[in-house]
């Protein structure tokens, strides 16, 4: 059954964002797209897709943005079946060490990457609650925002903004516990090629892009599992 799935952070053509668009268009299902700026591959693949693709501007980081991007969404389609929140950032700072990092770039880092997942499902929430198969929420984070786990001395924007993401995730779980019709996990995704030149990364964004997809639908309904899991299904440490 085709499904309407809305996709943050999707601009760039090699990360992981735009090739999961690409797999639910080739599954025949309806996407959003959303973006800060323009995108020239999303462009191109809007014109093989129509009917089926709608490119939204949105700034997660604002909340007016957020809201007007949920009002135009509602002009297009009546529900929504899917929300993958992938959008996130890091700072200039991100590898560097306490010394030399800027302390006032971590709040900016938390109301992109963890705040601004929470503002799009705040905001669509109507039309997820309009989806007749059960709407699902995932939250793209990282095996850097676990703190049982954490190894690093840097990351301590993008770090902090996982952790944040997880436990909000978590706090959403708990918050629709008791609807039969609404799950949210967070996905640790893997270290994926998301430039070119990344040689060093295993994961193939595209292939990878796939086998997400099978994950967040076999996971669809599952609201007695693991809410933070790996690309593999498998349960990780928060």
């Amino acid at each position: 059954m085709p499904q309407t799935v809305l996709i943050t952070g999707t601009r760039r053509p090699y990360a992981l964002g735009f090739n999961l668009v690409k797999r639910y268009l080739e599954h025949g299902d309806r996407v959003l797209a959303s973006i800060r700026r323009p995108s020239e591959a999303l462009e191109k693949l809007q014109l093989e897709y129509p009917d089926r693709l709608y490119v939204l501007t949105m700034d997660i980081a604002s909340t007016a943005s957020v809201n007007q991007a949920a009002q135009e969404a509602a002009r297009w389609t009546d529900a929504v079946d899917l929300i993958i929140n992938n959008a996130t950032t890091a700072s200039a700072d991100t590898m560097k060490e306490l010394p030399d990092f800027d302390l006032d770039l971590i709040a900016p880092a938390v109301n992109v990457g963890a705040v601004g997942p929470i503002r799009v499902l705040k905001a669509f929430l109507p039309l997820l609650k309009k989806s007749k198969m059960g709407a699902l929420v995932v939250n793209i984070s990282s095996e850097a925002g676990s703190i049982g786990k954490c190894y690093r001395t840097f990351y301590l924007d993008y770090g902090t903004e996982k952790a944040a993401l997880n436990m909000l995730t978590m706090t959403m779980r708990n918050y629709f516990r008791n609807d039969p019709n609404f799950n949210i996990i967070c996905v640790h995704p893997g270290w994926i090629r998301t430039n070119p030149d990344n040689h060093e990364a295993p994961l193939d964004p595209y292939e990878h892009a796939e086998t997400l997809r099978l994950l967040f639908e076999d996971r669809r309904h599952d609201k007695n599992g693991p809410v933070f899991i790996t690309y593999e299904g498998k349960p990780y440490s928060w």
